[in-house]
């Protein structure tokens, strides 16, 4: 692997640093204060000033970096676009959509792209592309384990020129944004000729009973029933964690991605940037967290000497600083094959960085709120919500556990 970023990636690192001090930064706290007002308001739009910063962002050529099989749109390499997705990283609420790199819109975005018709890309991957709407990608389900995704419930079936949807979903992030307007649901299919809501017959093959199917906000039968809580916070600023109910809900047969059956091998082409791009932008969120830490333990005194000479304090800001330099180095390894051997020669490195960073990077947090005391913990810093967001991390796409059992299992494999 060669280390060293080419010169398109440096030129876009100034720029994009130049953005986050000019124009990120400086809008952090009319956001936060456009956000509390929207809680106040029990609105579920994002903060005003997120608009401006897309418009600001375009005009810079800073734009779409996440999908590099397509560089007409913008889109980088893997490798190219690590680095800046840490930068983005240290404004995690604003800058990934400020550059239109926002989960889930950039999975949804790639799926559109690699499986959508034409049709379907001209209605809804352009206008996202654009930057005009927001999506949703709608699999976990309340009533099963959906760590397994062979075990999802909810029905997808053909009717004629339409297909039937029935069932629920939560956690759902970017529903409850009101100009979410569109969402890839994934479901169980039921062959045409079988005319019935049943799953599929357990004979089935269980990897071929899913079907990835577009819907449309103002559907008929489509509800938003709830925002979810995470750990207390409500995430605003994208749209929530969302609820979901459909009942009886018809949509063209044309919605369909790909065909029957294919929804599952379609996930995993989605999962696997999706992985990679929440690393990224974690490895930038614990170097903020790291930057905010040192600065409060320099400012501090205490036992008559200031919090940075306390012996335990160091051990922290050291043990953070290496395992960020560990984690950066594998993200880049990842990134780099990837874009060499594919995501299927990179499964092993991508598995890996999704294990290890949530668990550094809530590990970094916790010392940074313990350096801050009882002010870590507050709305007044942003680490206890850092904290809650990056404990996520360690179920969406995929816990910890499905993917260390993946892992452990291919290296078992070498030795049978």
């Amino acid at each position: 692997m060669h280390f060293g970023f080419d010169e398109k990636t440096q030129d876009l690192i100034g720029r994009l640093e130049t953005f986050m001090d000019e124009v990120v930064h400086p809008a952090e706290p009319l956001a936060h204060e456009q956000m509390q007002a929207a809680i106040r308001e029990d609105r579920w739009d994002p903060p005003a000033v997120l608009e401006e910063l897309k418009a600001e962002a375009r005009s810079r050529g800073l734009w779409n970096f996440f999908l590099p099989s397509a560089p007409e749109e913008g889109g980088l390499t893997n490798l190219q676009y690590a680095p800046l997705a840490e930068i983005t990283g240290r404004s995690i609420q604003l800058a990934p959509s400020a550059l239109n790199c926002a989960a889930p819109d950039t999975g949804n975005m790639e799926v559109l792209h690699m499986f959508g018709t034409p049709e379907q890309k001209q209605r809804w991957l352009r206008p996202l592309l654009d930057g005009q709407i927001r999506s949703a990608f709608a699999m976990t389900e309340p009533d099963v384990a959906s760590s397994d995704a062979t075990n999802i419930e909810l029905s997808i079936v053909r009717d004629g020129d339409e297909y039937v949807i029935n069932g629920r979903k939560w956690w759902i992030t970017g529903a409850m944004n009101p100009n979410c307007r569109v969402f890839i649901v994934m479901g169980k299919t039921v062959p045409h000729s079988q005319g019935s809501r049943e799953v599929p017959p357990p004979s089935a093959e269980r990897h071929r009973q899913q079907s990835m199917i577009l819907v449309e906000r103002d559907t008929p039968g489509f509800e938003v029933v709830r925002g979810m809580h995470v750990l207390g916070y409500q995430d605003r600023d994208h749209g929530g964690h969302a609820e979901l109910r459909f009942t009886d809900v018809r949509v063209p047969a044309t919605n369909l991605i790909g065909a029957e059956g294919e929804g599952f091998a379609i996930a995993q082409a989605r999962l696997g940037p999706g992985r990679i791009h929440h690393c990224m932008r974690s490895i930038g969120l614990a170097e903020r967290a790291l930057e905010l830490m040192c600065k409060r333990v320099l400012s501090r005194t205490a036992f008559g000497k200031p919090i940075a000479q306390q012996g335990v304090v160091q051990d922290w800001i050291a043990e953070a600083r290496v395992r960020l330099e560990q984690l950066r180095l594998l993200t880049l390894k990842t990134a780099w094959l990837m874009d060499t051997v594919g995501n299927r020669g990179a499964h092993t490195e991508i598995q890996a960085i999704k294990i290890a960073t949530p668990q550094t990077v809530e590990w970094i947090l916790d010392k940074a709120i313990q350096a801050h005391g009882a002010g870590g913990l507050s709305q007044d810093y942003p680490l206890a919500e850092m904290f809650a967001g990056i404990r996520t991390l360690r179920f969406a796409d995929g816990p910890d556990e499905v993917h260390k059992a993946s892992l452990a299992r291919a290296e078992l494999k070498k030795y049978r």
